[in-house]
């Protein structure tokens, strides 16, 4: 399980400051699981090869450097899974000059806020929107022009 990356923690305990337990932390080279996958690759080639090389100083040698590059492997797999991560978290700036409906309807000339709804990465959002033209009426078509705060937008009627 440590070798493939599946064990419970991967944190550091030392007598400084540094925030390396987060999600954005560079990789570990001192820790738990790369100890195990350089034990795995250094035993393995031991003892595989413990029978074919008699000199005892090239099959420790050669250990090591298998012991490394399991580390190395390691990290380039990890670096790949992690390329597929996504973000999902909405941001209001990613609704500019997408277009929606209105679920409550928004007054004139910013007199007063409405609710729209608007599809954001196949999930419905509900932003309140104010507009500079005429009243539009609840499920009219409109197209977001500006964003005027965190929840608030400016629309216009398509």
């Amino acid at each position: 399980m440590t070798f493939i990356g599946a064990d419970s923690g991967d944190g550091l305990d030392a007598d400084f400051d540094g925030d390396l337990d987060g999600g954005n932390a560079p990789f570990q080279l001192f820790s738990f699981r790369n100890l195990i996958n350089f034990l795995l690759g250094f035993s393995w080639t031991g003892i595989s090869f413990y029978g074919l090389i008699t000199n005892r100083a090239i099959l420790i040698i050669l250990s090591v450097v298998i012991g490394v590059a399991f580390i190395l492997i390691f990290f380039v797999i990890i670096k790949q899974i992690q390329k597929l991560a996504e973000d999902n978290s909405f941001k209001i700036t990613s609704l500019l000059h997408r277009s929606g409906s209105v679920y409550l309807r928004i007054p004139e000339k910013r007199s007063g806020t409405g609710k729209i709804q608007v599809s954001v990465n196949g999930s419905f959002k509900e932003v309140d929107a104010i507009t500079n033209d005429e009243q539009i009426a609840s499920g009219a078509t409109i197209k977001i022009v500006k964003i005027e705060s965190n929840n608030l937008v400016l629309v216009e009627k398509i």
